[in-house]
C-alpha cells in the first residue's frame, strides 16, 4: 500500500481481511475499549469483532497481529505517536464538541455522509484549531499538570465544569451498589 492510499483491508497472518474503516466504526471500537464493565479480554475480542468484518474467520493465532494492526490503524498509521500521560479527551463524552470543528475543517457535515474514512476524520480532527474543544482540552491539560489557570480559564471552568471534567465511567456492579443505597 502506498502512502497515498487509505487502507480498507489488512494483511494478517498471510490472509487479507476487510476492515471497517469508517470513522463511526472506529469510534465504536474506542467506546468498547473504554467500557469498564468488560474485562481486558472481552474488550479486545469485541474491538476486533467490530473492526474486522470477517473476524469470525480469523484464526486465534492471528489475534495479536490483528490487535497490532488495529492500534496502527487507529493511530492514523503512526504507532510511534505518544499518548499524553493524562487522559485529555474522551471520544464519547467530547464528540458533541469535536464534531462541529471537524465539520468546519472538512467543509461538510461528517455525520450525514454514508462513509468517511477514519484517517480523513482524524486528519480533520488534528486541524480543528481554536474552538470550544481546544479550550476544554487546554484547561484539562493545565489541571492535570497542576498549573495555574488564567482568570478567563477559571471563569470558564466554573461555568462549564460538567463539560471540562471527564466523567468517571461506572461499572454495572458499581451502579447496582449505588442503586441499592439510594
Amino acid at each position: 500500500m502506498s502512502a497515498w492510499e487509505l487502507p480498507t483491508q489488512a494483511e494478517i497472518g498471510g490472509a487479507t481481511y476487510a476492515i471497517r474503516s469508517d470513522f463511526r466504526a472506529v469510534l465504536d471500537v474506542l467506546t468498547v475499549m473504554a467500557d469498564a464493565d468488560l474485562t481486558d479480554e472481552e474488550r479486545g475480542a469485541l474491538a476486533l469483532e467490530v473492526f474486522y468484518e470477517d473476524f469470525d474467520e480469523m484464526p486465534p493465532d492471528s489475534y495479536r497481529e490483528a490487535v497490532e494492526y488495529l492500534k496502527w490503524f487507529v493511530s492514523g498509521g503512526d504507532v510511534a505517536a505518544k499518548s499524553p500521560r493524562h487522559k485529555l479527551a474522551d471520544w464519547q463524552q467530547d464528540f458533541p464538541i469535536i464534531v462541529g470543528p471537524v465539520n468546519r475543517v472538512l467543509g461538510f457535515e461528517s455525520r450525514s455522509v454514508e462513509y468517511l474514512h477514519w484517517w480523513t476524520f482524524l486528519g480533520a480532527y488534528m486541524e480543528v484549531g481554536d474552538c470550544l474543544f481546544a479550550q476544554v482540552v487546554s484547561i484539562r491539560r493545565k489541571l492535570s499538570r497542576h498549573k495555574k489557570l488564567e482568570s478567563h480559564e477559571r471563569e470558564f471552568y466554573r461555568e462549564n465544569r460538567d463539560l471540562v471534567d471527564l466523567k468517571a465511567r461506572e461499572t454495572d456492579a458499581e451502579r447496582e451498589i449505588l442503586d441499592a443505597w439510594t
